[in-house]
């Protein structure tokens, strides 16, 4: 998967690099992610346009702290042949402040939480759900432990032995 990076409103760090290794253990518990045609753009953002964004696209008048606007549904992500044109799967946009405010408030690094939330955000362009269902929610849930413990990071649900 390639990953197009714009960083604006976050610490000097390299986000770029931390992205692309939540992608590769993201495609290591879903492998569909794998295809090389795939794309998505990361936005490291500030609150302020996080919150435009989310009232603009979700009727949610609020920061958050990343949102995933998916490009591609899930069959047809599934279904993707290896070979042929560049595909979108969808961008993804992270609140800096938030996410500051959120691994301040869980005692993790910010670099923790960030990875987090960008392999949540991948998951969902994947086609990963955490709302529709309990099944889905642990579904999801676990391939997030799976990846970020290839990443060394502790489960950030603090409730799964695996």
């Amino acid at each position: 998967m390639d990953l197009d990076i714009d960083i604006e409103h976050w610490p000097s760090d390299d986000w770029d690099a931390l992205a692309h290794r939540v992608a590769d253990a993201a495609i290591a518990v879903a492998p569909e992610l794998g295809n090389a045609r795939l794309s998505a753009s990361v936005l490291f953002t500030g609150d302020d346009n996080v919150h435009a964004l989310n009232r603009e696209w979700r009727d949610k008048d609020r920061p958050t702290n990343v949102l995933s606007f998916p490009m591609m549904e899930r069959s047809d992500l599934i279904a993707l042949e290896p070979e042929g044109p560049p595909a979108m799967i969808g961008d993804l946009a992270l609140a800096f402040q938030t996410c500051a405010s959120e691994a301040e408030g869980k005692s993790v690094s910010l670099e923790d939480h960030a990875a987090h939330l960008i392999l949540h955000g991948l998951l969902h362009l994947a086609g990963y759900d955490h709302v529709t269902s309990e099944e889905d929610a642990d579904k999801m849930e676990a391939l997030e432990v799976a990846a970020l413990a290839k990443l060394g990071i502790a489960d950030p649900y603090g409730d799964r032995d695996l």
